[in-house]
């Protein structure tokens, strides 16, 4: 990865459905200058109340999926995957428009987002690539759910889960997320849930556009979708690469070590906000090309996408 900024070379279009509104939605990918950071654009509103920071502190807190809001109440859903391909393909800088309330879930993964950047390739800019770096501990609990950030001279994210599921089970995975990692490991493991949490949501308007191409559904020791696992431990990494998502809402790459157990959304993002309400716990610093090896970035060409059903 370069230790300057980057941002796509021409936009990029993805269409599709949301997960929980069932609503089509197109979402396209911009280049943007140095220094813009990610912003999400609601084309379907006025560009003041349609503009939304891709930041820790615009999360609206829901329980199973990232949602932003902006001062005038306009909000983006479901905005982890995309956020996980961006952060795991070294894009520090991008317009995001989108023409409703919800990204596109497409198959489930962030798969189809990473190859379509990939293919349009990245621009390197005239700006210093900077990180955060995790200085000391930091640890938040809900329950038996846990979230931490500890000191690391790299990007590393474990995830523990466990699920009285026989077909998900006890599941345990590490990453150094740089040269490419996410790319290859992560990207395509796809959303997954319980058949008794689908017809749940669905009772309360909710995992409406939910199918069994864009989800890993179980039932006991029962995989109900017809393609099976793309990988035996798929669901722990797609806990990883929302992980890597939410962790992307910093605003800056993170230098440190993520550990989640039985951790989600709400919870990495009540760990953010622990992590920056106290400046002694982190510190910004300018990224020499070693220090920038050791955050996620390309380093794979599109034709190394894992290949998907």
């Amino acid at each position: 990865m370069s230790n300057v900024q980057q941002t796509i070379k021409a936009p990029v279009s993805f269409s599709g459905q949301g997960l929980h509104s069932g609503a089509p939605a197109t979402l396209t990918i911009r280049p943007a200058k140095a220094g813009y950071g990610i912003w999400f654009r609601r084309s379907d509103m006025s560009e003041e109340e349609g503009m939304i920071p891709a930041r820790w502190n615009a999360v609206e807190r829901t329980a199973l999926c990232t949602r932003l809001i902006n001062a005038t109440g306009a909000t983006v859903s479901t905005v982890e995957h995309v956020m996980a391909a961006l952060a795991g393909c070294g894009i520090s800088n991008a317009l995001v428009e989108i023409d409703g309330p919800e990204v596109p879930i497409l198959d489930g993964s962030a798969a189809p987002f990473v190859r379509g950047i990939l293919w349009r390739g990245l621009m390197a800019q005239s700006a210093p690539l900077r990180a955060i770096e995790v200085l000391r501990p930091v640890e938040v609990q809900n329950g038996p759910a846990i979230a931490r950030l500890l000191p690391a001279d790299q990007l590393e994210i474990s995830f523990h889960i466990n699920f009285p599921d026989a077909a998900i089970g006890v599941q345990n995975r590490e990453l150094v997320v740089k040269n490419g990692a996410f790319v290859r490991e992560l990207s395509d493991s796809r959303t997954f849930c319980r058949q008794s949490d689908v017809e749940a949501m669905q009772a309360n308007g909710l995992a409406l556009g939910g199918t069994l191409d864009n989800a890993v559904v179980v039932d006991g020791d029962a995989i109900l979708s017809p393609s099976g696992l793309r990988h035996t431990d798929e669901p722990v990494r797609h806990k990883m690469l929302d992980a890597l998502g939410d962790l992307a809402l910093a605003g800056a790459p993170i230098l440190g070590r993520y550990e989640g157990i039985r951790a989600g959304h709400a919870l990495t993002n009540t760990l953010l906000r622990a992590l920056f309400a106290d400046r002694r716990n982190y510190r910004i610093r300018s990224c020499t090309p070693e220090v920038a090896a050791r955050l996620p970035g390309v380093g794979v060409s599109p034709a190394e996408i894992p290949a998907v059903a």
